[in-house]
């Protein structure tokens, strides 16, 4: 059950002949990935369990989800984005439903990134439920 968007970049992902280049696609999403007010980047938003400092701003309008994000490595932004990709405008009773470890499986992500990023990764998707089934 994913959004639009990260169908988008799954699509894209397969036309990428090897991780490298996915890897550049991914660097590339966190450069365009709209950088979060300083403001904002305080303990309550950093995410624990990141090697890289990591910071989601949970934004509920109208019943359904969304956030700003930010890291201080592009990987993890880029990482950030396609999880925006995967749960921005999605309503908040539904954010539970999705299966991100399959989602982002559809990537090859869970391959290919160090046993830190994974964990890091994890730590995001746990932030985003957790957020959303509060909100719901």
């Amino acid at each position: 059950m994913a959004t639009e968007a990260f169908d988008d970049i799954a699509e894209t992902f397969e036309f990428l002949d090897d991780w490298e280049d996915r890897y550049r696609h991914v660097i590339e999403l966190g450069k365009a990935f709209p950088a979060m007010d300083e403001a904002l980047k305080v303990p309550a938003t950093k995410v624990q369990g990141c090697a890289s400092q990591v910071w989601i701003q949970p934004v509920i309008e109208a019943g359904r989800f969304d956030f700003q994000g930010d890291s201080d490595a592009m990987i993890v932004k880029g990482l950030i984005a396609v999880l925006h990709a995967l749960y921005a405008g999605v309503p908040v009773a539904e954010v539970a439903r999705i299966d991100a470890a399959a989602e982002l499986a559809r990537l090859g992500l869970t391959d290919h990134l160090s046993a830190q990023r994974s964990n890091g990764l994890r730590a995001m998707v746990e932030r985003i439920r957790k957020t959303a089934a509060e909100a719901a």
